[in-house]
């Protein structure tokens, strides 16, 4: 069954230059990071560096259209950054990229190649359909702090992904809840590129294929599809 994904009409009149595109994945195959993995993130790391050409991450006219939208919300983007701007400033960093494991390194490597904010979630761990919205403010997000899982509460009028369980994703791509997050052991999954405006939509088109270019030749045989762009335009 195909994940329903919808956009609330408060998310489209905050970002009306807001696109994304989905690819949804069915019998892939993930476990530890890898060498090829590794080295996937290394290159994405040097096309980042050559697209900057010098300049901060923040100084990129897409993290700085992601910027004004966290600021549009009520979040403070210089201390909670999307999570491209977070993913570039490390990759620029003596920390390198983190890995984590396959299917995240994977995807990782393409939000950074492309400066795009890229998310993956565990489709056998969500509940219902996936939902961008302003949070009301009572809306669980399970985390983990101090090794312990607690339960917090979105600010009222974040941005939110959210399922019928709960929030899975805070401040629109800033930081993902556990419950969700693909495991060594996830075997279907959605990941989302997630741009604004100046980003054509061609290029958010081409990340998103690239990644399922990847996807296939790392779980071959997996099944693989690629939505459309949906715009808030």
């Amino acid at each position: 069954m195909t994940l329903t994904l919808t956009v609330s009409d408060e998310v489209r009149t905050l970002a009306p230059g807001f696109t994304h595109v989905a690819v949804e994945a069915h019998g892939l195959v993930n476990g530890p990071s890898t060498e090829a993995g590794s080295a996937l993130l290394d290159d994405a790391a040097r096309r980042l560096a050559a697209r900057l050409a010098g300049r901060a991450p923040h100084e990129d006219p897409h993290m700085a259209a992601w910027r004004e939208v966290y600021t549009a919300f009520g979040s403070k983007p210089s201390r909670t950054r999307n999570s491209a701007e977070a993913l570039a400033k490390r990759a620029l960093s003596g920390a390198g990229l983190p890995r984590i494991n396959l299917l995240v390194d994977l995807y990782n490597a393409i939000s950074v190649a492309h400066l795009i904010p890229v998310g993956g979630e565990d489709l056998d761990r969500i509940e219902g359909g996936m939902s961008l919205v302003r949070a009301g403010g009572d809306e669980d997000f399970t985390t983990v702090a101090g090794g312990e899982e607690v339960v917090e509460h979105p600010d009222e009028g974040e941005v939110v992904w959210r399922d019928k369980a709960g929030v899975t994703c805070r401040r629109w791509n800033w930081r993902q809840g556990p419950r969700t997050r693909l495991t060594e052991q996830s075997t279907s999954g959605v990941f989302l590129l997630e741009s604004l405006a100046p980003v054509p939509v061609a290029e958010v088109v081409a990340a998103g294929a690239e990644l399922a270019e990847l996807l296939e030749k790392f779980s071959p045989g997996a099944r693989i599809t690629v939505r459309p762009p949906w715009s808030a335009a």
